[in-house]
């Protein structure tokens, strides 16, 4: 198993969470099963409660990425919209933060003091990107890998990119070939 944020290190926070679910050849993996995942994923303590509060974000966020950019894959299927608008609000205001002035070294600098446990301040901050993502100029860039067998959101932040990796690139080109040299014509995505 591959460890969190190897297949998409580069995306938003909102997009790594979306991506802790995965799949390979064999199988589809979740990589928020256990409070040991979850505290992987946020680098701060976190508990059960918090776990199913970022699954339930999880999900929210794969729904609303789904909607967004018109997912038609089996995975994506099933959204409920206003279900997935009310928990997104939600983990927003689960600890509300604030930016606040310090002096260090005899310079000024801006952090964010925040109500509530490290991972309730991590979670209201991947909801608040996410509005932001969701709504902001980078909405039109989210995508949907359409790779054989990916389950994964991607920004496309580069004009040639189609795929959330290179790998899934890869594979779309291999089946191209295969299809080629079999005689088989493409599916709408460039492979069937």
């Amino acid at each position: 198993m591959l460890p969190l944020g190897v297949l998409t290190p580069d995306e938003p926070r909102p997009v790594l969470l979306m991506n802790t679910i995965w799949a390979n050849r064999s199988q589809l993996h979740d990589d928020l099963t256990t409070v040991g995942g979850l505290r992987d994923f946020l680098g701060v303590p976190a508990d059960e409660g918090d776990l199913r509060a970022f699954r339930e974000l999880r999900q929210a966020l794969r729904d609303l990425a789904g909607v967004l950019t018109e997912d038609t894959r089996e995975i994506a299927q099933g959204r409920d919209l206003e279900r997935a608008v009310a928990e997104v609000n939600r983990a927003a205001r689960s600890a509300p933060q604030w930016p606040q002035l310090a002096v260090r070294d005899g310079e000024l600098v801006r952090h964010k003091e925040s109500e509530g446990s490290l991972a309730d301040s991590e979670r209201a901050s991947i909801a608040a990107e996410a509005v932001e993502l969701f709504t902001g100029e980078s909405r039109v860039l989210l995508r949907a890998c359409h790779a054989p067998g990916c389950v994964l959101y991607f920004v496309k932040d580069h004009p040639r990119r189609e795929w959330c990796s290179p790998s899934c690139g890869n594979r779309v080109r291999a089946a191209r070939h295969y299809r080629r040299n079999r005689g088989e014509s493409p599916g709408p995505n460039g492979f069937s």
